[in-house]
């Protein structure tokens, strides 16, 4: 049944809209990844067939600054490759900018997903009217349909694990 809303909610995107998407990679490999400033990231990570490095640049939903975590959203949805290569090996790196740093994930609670698109919704309402329509992913409905979103659209927290990490780095 989850996968089921999920799939109602979620549609993958086409080939041209993947290569769109990969475009802000090739910024990063000009070095050139400061032009997106901290709303997006790359992420590098392992894949869980292949064991080769992919990269994927993801939008930050926040950043947790205390914690060094940059929480982002799986924006369609569950069986996107970069989140279930997360599952399988959750350490990988990022790069904000001009900051590479190596990190460790973990998945949020549908709850704290909740929270996270509430705060996300109330910080960058242009955005949510611009994105939420293009990833039909409903944001500006009401209290059960954010949590329906919460539960189709997991997030995920990247915690930067070096010893230049700010803050504790205590998980709650």
């Amino acid at each position: 049944m989850e996968e089921k809303r999920e799939r109602s909610l979620l549609r993958r995107p086409g080939r041209v809209a993947r290569w769109v998407y990969r475009l802000p990679i090739a910024l990063y490999r000009w070095k050139l990844g400061w032009l997106l400033g901290g709303r997006f990231l790359l992420l590098t990570h392992v894949g869980r067939k292949s064991g080769q490095l992919r990269q994927t640049v993801l939008e930050v939903v926040r950043y947790d600054r205390l914690r060094d975590t940059y929480i982002v959203a799986v924006g369609f949805g569950r069986r996107t490759d970069w989140f279930r290569n997360l599952l399988a090996t959750p350490s990988g790196s990022v790069q904000v900018g001009r900051r590479r740093a190596p990190i460790v994930s973990r998945q949020l609670s549908t709850d704290a997903a909740y929270l996270e698109l509430l705060e996300y919704r109330r910080r960058h309402p242009i955005a949510v009217r611009v994105i939420a329509p293009f990833l039909q992913v409903p944001l500006n409905g009401n209290e059960k349909q954010l949590r329906a979103t919460a539960m189709a659209l997991p997030m995920v927290a990247l915690q930067v694990t070096n010893s230049e990490r700010r803050g504790s780095g205590e998980w709650q």
